[in-house]
């Protein structure tokens, strides 16, 4: 990446720090992404190819000013890690569905600093994590409104867990094995195209806040915040671009277009 570039990514998520390789950087970094770039799904639902190409990346979620999943989030996360001088491996994650662990269709990473390793995702759509989280099993991290640990499960690995209803429940399960590109590739390729994908079901746009969530799908519009679920009916495509616009800063006409 350019010295431009990396700018334009900064001023993208609202960051004027440092740019070296450390934990306060790394911790501003996710959070500003985390809460500046929507999680959205609306090309794939509009049936367009998902392009993991480090140019197409950054045009798409930094010039265009768009949001994306996690394949283009992390995608482009760990390209500026990496460019920054951090230590990046890029792993995929089996997430949890009504119990089960799906197939590796997930993208995080784990970033090692001074012997320790920390978990990053700027792409998980369900109260992932909003900074970088300590891979040490069993300890309980408090990141706004969510806590989050780690287990362990001899079959899968590491196990990424939420604090829900007195308990923990599972979100995802990974491994240390690195990924390479092509592993993307082919996990991109069957969450973009695959019939049964969720992302080819409906639009769905959600980013966190200090308080909450916030989510627009075809036809409900969520916000919780504090604990306090509110949700609203959405009547149409006007009232959708409009909540587009306002919450996410996206431009519902133009996406739909494929501009």
């Amino acid at each position: 990446m350019t010295q431009n570039e990396l700018d334009n990514y900064f001023a993208r998520i609202g960051y004027c720090g440092a740019a070296d390789a450390t934990l306060e950087t790394l911790t501003a970094l996710h959070t500003g992404h985390t809460f500046s770039i929507p999680f959205e799904n609306l090309d794939v639902f509009y049936g367009r190819a998902i392009s993991l190409e480090p140019d197409s990346l950054y045009g798409k979620l930094v010039t265009r000013r768009r949001g994306g999943y996690c394949f283009e989030m992390n995608g482009l996360f760990s390209r500026v890690l990496t460019e920054l001088g951090f230590r990046v491996t890029r792993l995929l994650a089996r997430c949890t569905f009504n119990g089960a662990y799906t197939a590796k269709t997930h993208e995080v990473m784990v970033v090692e600093i001074g012997g320790q390793a920390y978990l990053c995702d700027v792409g998980y759509g369900a109260d992932g994590i909003a900074g970088p989280l300590p891979l040490v099993v069993g300890a309980e991290v408090a990141q706004f409104t969510n806590t989050y640990r780690f287990s362990e499960d001899p079959r899968f690995g590491f196990v990424l867990e939420r604090g829900a209803g007195g308990g923990f429940e599972p979100m995802y399960a990974f491994t240390l094995e690195e990924c390479l590109p092509v592993d993307y590739e082919l996990s991109n390729h069957y969450t973009a195209t695959h019939p049964s994908s969720f992302f080819r079901m409906m639009k769905f746009v959600t980013m966190p806040t200090p308080e909450g969530r916030i989510t627009l799908t075809d036809n409900s519009f969520k916000t919780v915040a504090d604990g306090r679920v509110t949700e609203a009916h959405v009547s149409g495509d006007a009232e959708l671009a409009e909540l587009l616009t306002r919450h996410f800063g996206l431009d519902f006409d133009s996406i739909r277009r494929g501009d």
